[in-house]
């Protein structure tokens, strides 16, 4: 650790699930703390050179940073895009622009915190102070625990707690005001975001249903806070447009859930309520993976990893494919197929159809999902697929099964 006196030169701030210049706590702090600010983000080649095929979120993505850099120009700047291993591509632009410190917000993904770990220690060497901050969750998970000190394993009991500590911190979960009068002048050469670029990290431009990029997050939450109130009632309904829409700009940090989180406060509603409830549900599940990493792999429940699936794999291609028969999950599985979005109630009828009615393990599954899902967070996908097939923490009993019949009524 060092320690600097004085104010710093520069610091690189590094952006990835968050990608906006607004309410970003790193940022904030960085541009308090030095004379310049440079801001960076790198394509990761460990995960994009892993994708099997052109994918929606590198245009989402793309959208973003466009969006960002549009604005950084108006100011003089530029964004640094880069493309390659992170343990390499930071510390070489950490020594180029001779930097004092690496500022980012946490990230609770297994190999994100791998990742991260190695990186502090790399610029540790290079005497480069790295600093991390809490961004994307309002309470990370040493502060949400039960009396005896201990973690929480059940939803409700958690978010009574949640509750507790909002209500006695509220005032503190303010807007990170970002001041953008530090950010470094400079003209990038570089123009990483160029379709000719894009087409070297292998994945073309793709058509997507949603744009990326915070301003159209603001439109979405904007026009969600107009029906918000009906929120409880409509958000089963998948022909109904009664959820936020926001799943994706959430992901990738257009808007803050400090932003959100303010506006599921403003009213005393059923729908307000029920909204902050979900907001609440994700900050559990991101614990749940930061306290117990081995979910990735494996079920929370360990005696769920001893069942025999029966289900065969011409099983699992049905239902992948929108073949099996069943309408609703047909219908559903085609349209995400062609958009990468899907209604969460939609959501639990697939995944409980294909574990307890076609008997197919959740893990592939939950691949599928992963790897199509434009709002993919492994936090919440884990979370899901482990409650649908009654192996997760706080899951629905293993004797409920969502009837497709019904549920189409």
């Amino acid at each position: 650790m060092f320690c600097y006196a004085e104010k710093m030169k520069k610091i690189l701030v590094w952006i990835r699930r968050d990608l906006r210049l607004q309410d970003h706590h790193a940022m904030s702090l960085a541009l308090k703390d030095a004379s310049e600010v440079y801001i960076t983000f790198n394509f990761d080649s460990k995960i994009i050179d892993q994708l099997p095929h052109a994918d929606r979120r590198i245009q989402f993505i793309h959208d973003s940073l466009i969006e960002i850099e549009t604005e950084l120009q108006k100011r003089g700047s530029s964004l640094i895009v880069s493309y390659g291993d992170p343990l390499i591509e930071l510390p070489k632009l950490a020594q180029e622009l001779k930097v004092d410190a690496l500022y980012f917000n946490r990230d609770y993904e297994p190999y994100a915190k791998e990742r991260d770990s190695k990186i502090e220690q790399l610029l540790s060497q290079k005497k480069i102070l790295v600093k991390t901050f809490q961004d994307s969750v309002i309470f990370e998970s040493p502060m949400v625990l039960t009396k005896t000190g201990e973690h929480y394993k059940v939803f409700t009991p958690y978010k009574n707690q949640w509750l507790k500590l909002f209500q006695e911190h509220f005032p503190e979960v303010a807007r990170f005001e970002v001041n953008l009068k530090n950010i470094a002048r400079f003209t990038n050469d570089k123009n990483m975001l160029s379709n000719d670029w894009m087409k070297k990290i292998k994945k073309e431009k793709t058509q997507n249903v949603i744009t990326g990029g915070r301003s159209e997050a603001l439109k979405k939450l904007k026009k969600f806070s107009n029906h918000i109130d009906r929120y409880k009632d409509q958000r089963d309904f998948p022909a109904i447009d009664g959820t936020s829409s926001l799943s994706t700009y959430i992901r990738f940090g257009n808007i803050s859930i400090r932003e959100m989180v303010k506006m599921a406060v403003e009213k005393k509603s059923a729908g307000h309520e029920v909204w902050l409830s979900e907001l609440i549900w994700r900050d559990f599940y991101q614990m749940i993976l930061d306290i117990h990493p081995h979910i990735v792999e494996r079920s929370f429940k360990p005696d769920y990893d001893k069942i025999k699936w029966r289900g065969s794999e011409d099983d699992f291609v049905a239902w992948k494919n929108g073949m099996t028969g069943f309408p609703i999950v047909d219908a559903s599985m085609r349209c995400f197929q062609q958009t990468g979005m899907m209604h969460n109630r939609l959501r639990m009828i697939v995944a409980s159809f294909l574990c307890k009615i076609l008997l197919v393990d959740w893990r592939k599954g939950e691949a599928y999902f992963a790897q199509e899902l434009m709002d993919f967070d492994l936090a919440a996908n884990n979370g899901g697929w482990q409650w649908s097939s009654s192996s997760g923490c706080d899951a629905q009993p293993y004797f409920r099964i969502f009837n497709p019949y019904s549920q189409t009524e």
